[in-house]
């Protein structure tokens, strides 16, 4: 057998012996069929940010079915957003996914949603994580080997400590004892010293912290940031207001400590005009339409060398996995939106001695809890 033989050979055995055994209707008979829930998220506990406080979250749980195969997705919606779950309904109903007879061109279905109106990143998100769930689950691999990632370069979780009294802090920081490797604090207050030094009271695992656009003076912000890295701090998101990028980019240029764009970065496109301003970016699915989307900006800000974190809302154990399969390239991870609700739907993505655990079932690895 001559080289060439041998290669074709050897190419269509490996191929045999990597690829998993599935059936997909090929005829066109089959079509996607789109339906959704509207359903409220519980926290344990009351979460304030710098700019509100809530004890639930609004969410719609969406499904698409084809061939006898389910893919689930989800649209979590904190109001500071300006999503809504009517908003979110209307536009579901806009989506006609029955005219696509093949749920693997991704990209064709996808860019349709996206084009139906501008906006809406939640609803998206919710068709784009069902639709990756689906054609994962009819591959027969979950999306972390589809992409070609390694689950055990998986990072930790931050798990978040929101504002609150010194003796709240104390005992949520408590709660965490043993369990996290990284905790991420929300400041931007007036409290903001008194937060950190009660939580380093009780512990000295390292910490990020989000100030949620809440520092209004760039000088301040800077002299709190050399203050914070002394007390443990590892990174900073989105310090001041989204519009004030010629302060965040001083205060960049200058900074100990790595910043993150939180506010300041919805999508693919705005990678580009934050450049310079920030040392990364913090990609949320609920703001970039999903997990293809996610993809793309993971490998383009990389490749511009900014740092990458993945992050979420306050979501069930649905979308938090679809994000954490990206995880295995991220810098960061704060995927900890499943830990804080008390009615999650799915079992997925866990946490285990702090560090992110994906599930090895085809798809999302969901398994539904009711």
């Amino acid at each position: 057998m001559n080289r060439r033989n041998f290669l074709k050979t050897s190419a269509a055995v490996a191929s045999v012996a990597i690829l998993p055994s599935f059936n997909i209707n090929t005829s066109g008979s089959a079509r996607m069929k789109l339906s959704w829930t509207p359903y409220e998220l519980k926290l344990w506990h009351t979460f304030t940010v710098s700019s509100n406080s809530r004890t639930t979250t609004p969410d719609v749980q969406v499904e698409i079915a084809y061939d006898g195969v389910v893919g689930y997705g989800e649209a979590s919606m904190p109001p500071y957003l300006g999503h809504t779950v009517e908003s979110v309904c209307a536009f579901l109903k806009k989506v006609n996914l029955e005219q696509f007879s093949d749920p693997f061109c991704l990209e064709d279905i996808l860019s349709y949603v996206d084009g139906i109106e501008e906006g809406n990143g939640p609803a998206k998100a919710a068709i784009d994580i069902a639709l990756h769930d689906l054609v994962g689950k009819l591959i027969g691999q979950p999306w972390y080997r589809i992409w070609g990632l390694d689950a055990a370069k998986t990072p930790s979780t931050s798990f978040t400590i929101g504002i609150d009294t010194p003796e709240v802090v104390r005992e949520k920081t408590l709660e965490c004892a043993g369990k996290y490797n990284v905790l991420k604090v929300k400041v931007g207050l007036q409290s903001d010293e008194e937060m950190i030094r009660t939580i380093r009271s009780v512990t000295d695992v390292p910490l990020v912290v989000d100030a949620n656009q809440g520092w209004k003076d760039r000088q301040k912000a800077l002299d709190e940031i050399f203050w914070l890295k002394e007390m443990g701090v590892k990174m900073v998101e989105q310090p001041m207001a989204k519009e004030s990028l010629d302060d965040i980019a001083w205060i960049t240029e200058r900074s100990p400590l790595p910043i993150y764009a939180d506010e300041s970065i919805q999508r693919l496109r705005d990678i580009d005009s934050i450049k310079g301003a920030f040392h990364g970016i913090n990609i949320k699915l609920m703001k970039c339409t999903g997990m293809r989307e996610a993809w793309k900006m993971c490998n383009y800000a990389s490749a511009l060398g900014m740092k990458v974190m993945l992050g979420c809302m306050t979501e069930t154990s649905c979308a938090v996995t679809a994000a954490a399969m990206l995880s295995p390239i991220c810098d960061f991870a704060d995927l900890d939106g499943n830990l804080l609700i008390s009615n999650d739907r799915f079992e997925g993505m866990t946490v285990v001695k702090g560090k992110i655990t994906l599930p090895d079932r085809p798809g999302l690895g969901l398994k539904p809890l009711f």
